[in-house]
């Protein structure tokens, strides 16, 4: 029988600029899905998240997903490291970047 965890790993959260996830420890995963949700928006923005893995919870690397949305979006991410977050930031329709208030969960399976 699989193990299933469930997390929520940023809730409301306002962001300036860039946003980088809290690190989630997931190693003993073997599946992890996030769930993204931009909270009431500026007309036209986006989220572009990347889901970045690190073997520490230090140092990051881009995992190659891409999560881009102006309201929820998910991803399902196999084959990581130790830890697991999202990096990115939201966008107004002529690039600049825009505050943002976000909730992300993550549920792993393994």
């Amino acid at each position: 029988m699989k193990t299933f965890s469930s997390s929520v790993v940023e809730l409301r959260q306002d962001f300036d600029t860039t946003i980088t996830t809290h690190p989630y420890e997931c190693g003993w995963a073997d599946e992890a899905l996030f769930f993204v949700e931009l909270h009431d928006p500026e007309p036209g923005v986006r989220l572009r998240l990347r889901v970045q893995l690190g073997a520490d919870g230090v140092r990051w690397l881009d995992e190659g997903t891409v999560i881009e949305t102006g309201s929820c979006a998910f991803a399902r991410v196999t084959h990581f490291g130790g830890f697991l977050r999202l990096a990115g930031a939201a966008h107004r329709p002529d690039g600049a970047t825009a505050p943002a208030t976000v909730s992300v969960r993550l549920a792993l399976k393994g």
